[in-house]
């Protein structure tokens, strides 16, 4: 049973709780880790990422959540840094890279905001084609890792985040198809972890975490690691869905990341080597 969880948000971005119960949740859970991910600050949309003071705030609180409850749980301090982000990341002792925008003609929206926020993208931006906004954001996706430094690739396919029963646009669409493969087949060269992100189904919008089962199996089956992650903005939702997930993994014979400590060697030694520390597991 997996008893870590990398990818949670809190009040110093769009989160609905504080460091301190986030953490107070997990220990009363019986997890041995929980490493926090604020969303780094993006200086073209404020509404929902931490702002500079709100990142050294942040990182100031954790560690000092470390000090008082280190000899109960391991706590990391992350950040999910988006394709457009351009906040301070040199202090994060791990990055999610993640991408949640288009562009356009110098025009950049957010796809995940909501059904009709990503039909709009679809029409004004898109003159109408789905399919051509879907290549649009696989292109940024299969360049995060380069663009971000991530040494984890956040919810690989958010663009389906309204499209459970393809309303929106045709999943089996070749088109689609290659757009998404063209990125997961960059993403493998770099050799970086996958999140299987449980996210969406612990807010109602799938049933299916990211990336979807056709992508996992593709990317698992060249190689890849993944990394179970709830995306969790509320205690309430801490480990949603990681026993069926590990499942599903461990069932195919993936490669599996329980903890930090379990990734590749050289990420953690350039973890190290970003905080100028000696790395403690």
């Amino acid at each position: 049973m997996i008893t870590a969880d990398f990818h949670t948000h809190t009040k110093y971005c769009d989160g609905n709780n504080t460091p301190r119960e986030m953490v107070l949740q997990a220990i009363a859970d019986g997890m041995t880790a929980i490493g926090f991910s604020g969303h780094a600050y993006t200086s073209f949309d404020k509404g929902w990422a931490m702002t500079p003071q709100g990142t050294a705030d942040y990182i100031r609180e954790i560690d000092g959540l470390k000090a008082e409850f280190g000899d109960k749980i391991r706590i990391y301090h992350g950040s999910e840094y988006d394709y457009y982000s351009d906040g301070p990341k040199d202090n994060m002792e791990y990055i999610i890279g993640s991408v949640h925008y288009v562009e356009k003609d110098g025009v950049r929206r957010c796809i995940d905001e909501s059904p009709e926020c990503l039909r709009t993208i679809v029409d004004e931006m898109f003159d109408g084609d789905p399919i051509a906004c879907a290549e649009s954001y696989y292109e940024n996706v299969g360049n995060v890792v380069e663009k971000t430094g991530a040494d984890i690739i956040g919810h690989f396919d958010l663009i389906c985040k309204f499209n459970e029963v393809d309303h929106m646009f045709d999943t089996s669409d070749i088109r689609y198809i290659a757009a998404w493969k063209k990125a997961a087949d960059k993403l493998l060269e770099t050799g970086k972890i996958f999140e299987i992100n449980t996210g969406a189904i612990s807010r109602g919008y799938r049933t299916k975490p990211y990336p979807a089962t056709d992508i996992i199996d593709y990317i698992g089956k060249r190689g890849a690691s993944f990394i179970l992650s709830s995306d969790s903005h509320s205690t309430k939702t801490l480990r949603f869905g990681f026993d069926e997930w590990e499942r599903y993994i461990t069932d195919r014979g993936y490669k599996l990341v329980r903890d930090l400590f379990d990734m590749p060697i050289e990420t953690v030694e350039r973890i190290a080597e970003r905080n100028n520390y000696e790395y403690k597991f």
